[in-house]
């Protein structure tokens, strides 16, 4: 018999020991079934586009097959969310053909494609589903009868969210080859498709910690920053009209930008929710607080962002003054409202003990994407302008974050850093990343001009 394969019970002291299946024989048909489907899209994908790749293009789509199937095994909801959106992406590039060849026009004309399956309908639709389902996450905090059901309903349309978010970003790279071959780009290369790769990494990343500690009670703190990334975002299309698909400026124009982006947002979005989180540790802790020295801090941050609108409105070069006002006016309402129901909010959230693991755990993921997003950056600056590196503005505020999670680390394995003074790191920490990510590019000027806001 093969202790790999089969349990053996051990009786120790009236209690039973099992050793578990081997890895591969704890993998179901479904499992193998996605594994052969994953492996043959790759080897699909090589045969028909590998003309028009090189061999480092090549070497991401081989790896990617093995690192999609470990992940969809590590988490099989991943399993559905890439075959729905792989078939509604498919679904949509069949719509635009006519007659066997593609027609860009056909995004206005075929009616699935104009209402739903479009890049841009696909994200408009992200856009509002993520905005029901904070709604509804807050909506069961305040409920008394049916929390548990608006809850859920608030994780099933974000998980539709993100699967729309993913079927709008493959379909918008598709539709940039429909523009013409020199235009065609993986769509992570301006402000607005970074917003959209934020926004499904960070409700993705959440909903992972939503089924590993099977609470829906810290969606509420996490998705509200999903909602702001959202309405930067609409706000960027309705100003800018960044939606439209442009040609990719010579500075990314390179393979590194396919690996260099998603690793930064990855880490950008964990860094997201550990703030939350925090955010969301300092109001159970606070609940029953009176005094108001102790409680001055959480009420400062309402009074930050009512003053952000001048910042975003002096930063931002045209356009949108008075949206920033009512952006951030809502914001700070909000944060208000927070601090003042802490007390029944606090009632719903999870134990200290949960929201301060799930914190540092974000944050140990997102160090070690930014990382690997870091040295990837360097590479891909000795590339494109002859050295690693330059102490170019994003580049020096980059290093300022990577050493603020670096401290935020090392105080907790080294020191066992916990608590108060944990959670008010890391929601600091998502004003530097948001000065990284953000102001550089809106004050300071650099390498990285072609990221203008």
């Amino acid at each position: 018999m093969n202790a790999a394969t089969h349990t053996l019970d051990l009786k120790r002291g009236g209690g039973t020991v099992g050793l578990r299946p081997g890895y591969f024989a704890r993998r179901n048909l479904w499992d193998w079934l996605y594994a052969l489907l994953v492996a043959a899209a790759g080897a699909g994908a090589l045969f028909l586009y590998g003309d028009h790749m090189d061999g480092y293009e090549k070497a991401i789509l081989v790896g990617t097959v093995p690192s999609l199937t470990a992940l969809a095994w590590f988490w099989r909801p991943v399993r559905l969310l890439t075959v729905a959106a792989a078939g509604l992406a498919l679904l949509a590039i069949w719509l635009y053909q006519v007659d066997g060849a593609p027609q860009v026009a056909r995004a206005d004309e075929a009616f699935l494609l104009k209402y739903f399956l479009s890049s841009q309908s696909a994200i408009l639709w992200m856009s509002m589903l993520f905005f029901m389902s904070t709604a509804f996450f807050w909506v069961g905090i305040f409920s008394r009868a049916n929390a548990d059901a608006f809850e859920k309903l608030g994780s099933r349309l974000a998980w539709v969210a993100v699967t729309l978010a993913l079927v709008g970003s493959l379909v918008r790279w598709y539709e940039s080859y429909l523009l013409g071959p020199d235009i065609g780009h993986i769509p992570v290369s301006n402000l607005y498709e970074v917003f959209v790769l934020f926004s499904w990494l960070t409700a993705a990343y959440y909903l992972y910690y939503e089924d590993r500690y099977q609470t829906r009670r810290m969606g509420a703190f996490v998705m509200l920053v999903v909602s702001a990334a959202v309405g930067f975002l609409l706000w960027y299309t309705v100003v800018r009209e960044a939606h439209q698909i442009q040609p990719l400026v010579p500075a990314l124009q390179s393979w590194w930008m396919k690996l260099h982006v998603p690793a930064n947002f990855i880490g950008y979005g964990t860094f997201a929710i550990a703030a939350m989180l925090a955010f969301a540790y300092l109001i159970k802790q606070s609940a029953g607080e009176t005094r108001w020295y102790k409680l001055a801090p959480l009420w400062l941050l309402g009074v930050v962002l009512c003053f952000e609108p001048l910042v975003f409105r002096q930063g931002a070069t045209s356009g949108g003054g008075s949206y920033w006002f009512v952006y951030f006016g809502v914001s700070a309402l909000i944060v208000g409202g927070i601090l003042a129901a802490r007390g029944r909010i606090a009632e719903r959230l999870p134990a200290l003990e949960v929201l301060d693991d799930v914190m540092y755990k974000a944050i140990a993921v997102g160090f070690a994407f930014f990382t690997i997003a870091t040295v990837l950056g360097a590479l891909w600056a000795a590339e494109a302008w002859g050295g690693y590196w330059s102490w170019d503005p994003k580049e020096t505020w980059a290093l300022i974050v990577w050493l603020n999670y670096a401290a935020w680390l090392h105080m907790r394995l080294m020191k066992g850093l916990r608590g108060t003074v944990a959670a008010w790191w890391a929601l600091v920490g998502l004003v530097v990343t948001t000065f990284a990510f953000l102001g550089v590019n809106m004050f300071l000027s650099g390498l990285h001009s072609y990221g203008e806001l």
